[in-house]
């Protein structure tokens, strides 16, 4: 998609929130472009398939015309064909997020200078907020986890398998119970027992072995202990956890048995970022599988720890994919 158009729409629409997506995952077909091609419809997308490594750029700013015209006229003017692009308006907010991934075979600004390039050309003039990420950058995550095991042998699986573009240098768990599973697979187990007494020194020492390894972002799975508002700070927006949905109304450690008691007819799982809040960062994924009388605790549990496993799978996706833009204590996921 070689072509400069801006693609806005005025501030004139009724509707609260205005999406556009030119997508890798729909076909259609692609109108060549004249001196002053037409507007493509917000329902129209685009499909390109993706050929070596690729620039990734998400955007969040004040909403104002032309910021799609400038972005990629400074992708096609460096001779960029773009891949994929969405972008939405949040009319409430006045609030403007894009994401937009582009070849850079034959781009014309080498990649360790497309930072510095497009802010002063693009960014600074514009005033926006944005990230640069490639394709071909392999994101490397830690994993932490207590007893429970269904949330660490899915990713791990999928981790195994191939399908995750990612590196699993390290476990970090408060128990001994899930070494085993870690071995199985290969990966350094490392064993930080929490109290009151010693969680200051022991998230110290975690920290240390995280910049060791050069982790990118931790996946809390099923691990039950809070972390510091000193630990948190350092992975904003980089460390995600799942939760049952019942909190905050089934709180405790038994939220399916309070749940059952209550004679629930839903039950769900969210995935969200970490912050200083507990339990209340910003949400990436959520679903729900729906409950009869006829399930039992062990049924709600069940039903429960699978749907946990789906949804935290989907949050890693998307955060490993670059499709989340976080937005005070809400996310915008391109997917």
């Amino acid at each position: 998609m070689r072509c400069p158009f801006g693609l806005r729409s005025t501030g004139a629409s009724p509707s609260p929130t205005r999406s556009t997506s030119f997508s890798n995952r729909m076909v259609s077909v692609v109108e060549p472009c004249g001196e002053n091609p037409p507007l493509p419809s917000p329902a129209v997308n685009y499909h390109f398939y993706r050929m070596g490594s690729s620039a990734i750029l998400l955007i969040n700013c004040p909403d104002r015309k032309g910021i799609v015209a400038a972005v990629t006229e400074f992708i096609y003017s460096n001779k960029g064909n773009i891949l994929d692009l969405d972008q939405h308006v949040d009319v409430v907010e006045k609030a403007f997020f894009m994401r937009v991934e582009w070849d850079l075979e034959g781009f014309a600004v080498p990649a360790e200078k497309i930072r510095e390039v497009f802010s002063s050309a693009v960014a600074a003039p514009l005033n926006l907020s944005f990230e640069i990420h490639f394709s071909d950058q392999v994101q490397r995550m830690a994993v932490f986890v207590s007893k429970l095991s269904h949330c660490l042998y899915d990713m791990l699986s999928s981790y195994e398998s191939g399908d995750w573009k990612v590196k699993i240098p390290l476990i970090i768990s408060n128990h001994e119970d899930l070494r085993p599973v870690a071995e199985r697979f290969g990966i350094a187990f490392h064993l930080l027992p929490v109290s009151r007494e010693t969680k200051a020194a022991q998230e110290e020492k975690a920290l240390a072995l995280l910049n060791e390894h050069r982790i990118d972002f931790i996946v809390l799975a099923r691990y039950m202990q809070i972390l510091s508002a000193d630990f948190v700070v350092q992975y904003p927006s980089r460390i995600i956890n799942i939760h049952h949905s019942f909190l905050p109304a089934f709180v405790g450690a038994k939220p399916y048995h309070a749940a059952h008691a209550r004679g629930v007819k839903i039950i769900g799982a969210t995935c969200h970022y970490v912050t200083t809040d507990l339990d209340a960062g910003p949400i990436i994924k959520q679903d729900i599988v729906r409950i009869s009388h006829r399930d039992s605790i062990d049924d709600l549990i069940r039903k429960g720890r699978d749907l946990e496993k789906i949804v935290l799978s989907r949050g890693i996706w998307s955060h490993l994919q670059r499709t989340v833009l976080v937005y005070k204590n809400k996310t915008v996921v391109f997917d």
